[in-house]
This record gives C-alpha cells, structure tokens and sequence, in this order.
C-alpha cells in the first residue's frame, strides 16, 4: 500500500490536487468524506465539494471511524482518498467533553498505529492500493486567542507530523500549485 499525504491551507487546492494526482492510478476509486453538514454553509461546501469530484468516485461519508472504514474498503478500491483528516479531528473534538484530557491524541494514535498495521500487510490484495489523505495545515498563523483553539491546533499539527511520518509522499500545496515534500 502506498500513502500520499497531502497539506496545504484552506482553499488552496489540496482536494483538487488529490484527485489529479489519483488519475494516475486505475482501479475502482473510494473517496472518504469527513464532513458533516451541521449547518446551511457546510451543505453548501460539500455538495460544492461532490460537483467538482468525477462520477468514478465511490462516496462514504465517515465523521469518526476513519481506521475501521479504510481497513473495510482496502480490498474492494485501488484508490482512497481521505477529506479531510482536519475535519475528522475536529469531529473527535466535538464528542469529546474535555479534548485537553489526553483522548485526542490517542485517537490520533490509535488512528496512524492502526494504518501503520495495514500499510505492513503483506497481502497481495493491498500492494496497489493507494490511500491519500488531505490534511489542513493549521499551524501557520498567529497563535489563537482561546485555549480550545490553541489546543486544536497542537492537536492538528501531531497528527500531521504522524500522517507525513508514514507516507511514502508528502505534498505541500499553495494558491494550487503542490510542492513535492517528500
């Protein structure tokens, strides 16, 4: 299995970026959306998101179980994308009633140990698959006023450090344009 992560700020092209680059690969194609629609803006941003995607996508939508999901599709799909790794640990924060307690960085364990897992399956059914994860790069910018916020994105910035750790190509992109990191 190989792993392309990909990072960047908000609206700087990473998902558009992913899909491109997936182009390259054959196969069936799984796309894993993150999002949830809690309000009218968010509803607005998905189906915007789902327009621009290609009708060879397959869509789950998965808000917490990410791992469990992933490990699911890996044989059916050649390709999975993952949207977005930032929103995911938002969810996690969300059901979390303390995020500060040490949950969410187990979570963030748990998730990369258990990718870790499937990335060393030696199993002839897995060795062209390809899992890409889009990630929000949340640490560039001035340090956030309140301690949720400051929290989120020490949080953010483990579990991007994690994801680069174990992929096999690393992507930065701005104004959308990539930049090969890895």
């Amino acid at each position: 299995m190989k792993i392309i992560f990909i990072t960047g700020g908000s609206r700087s092209g990473k998902s558009s970026y992913a899909i491109t680059l997936s182009e390259g690969h054959g196969g069936r194609k799984a796309f894993i959306a993150t999002a949830e629609p809690l309000d009218d803006e968010m509803h607005l941003r998905i189906d915007a998101h789902k327009r621009q995607r290609p009708d060879v996508w397959e869509t789950f939508e998965e808000p917490v179980h990410l791992a469990e999901t992933i490990a699911g599709l890996m044989t059916q799909y050649e390709v999975i994308l993952i949207d977005c790794l930032t929103l995911w640990l938002t969810n996690i924060f969300m059901r979390e009633p303390f995020p500060e307690s040490g949950t969410i960085t187990s979570a963030i364990d748990d998730f990369i140990s258990k990718i870790k897992k499937l990335q060393a399956a030696e199993s002839a059914e897995l060795k062209d698959t390809h899992l890409y994860l889009v990630s929000n790069e949340v640490g560039m910018s001035i340090v956030p006023e309140n301690k949720l916020a400051r929290v989120f994105r020490d949080a953010a910035g483990v579990l991007n450090q994690q994801a680069a750790a174990i992929a096999d190509e690393v992507y930065f992109v701005v104004s959308g344009l990539p930049l090969k990191l890895k």
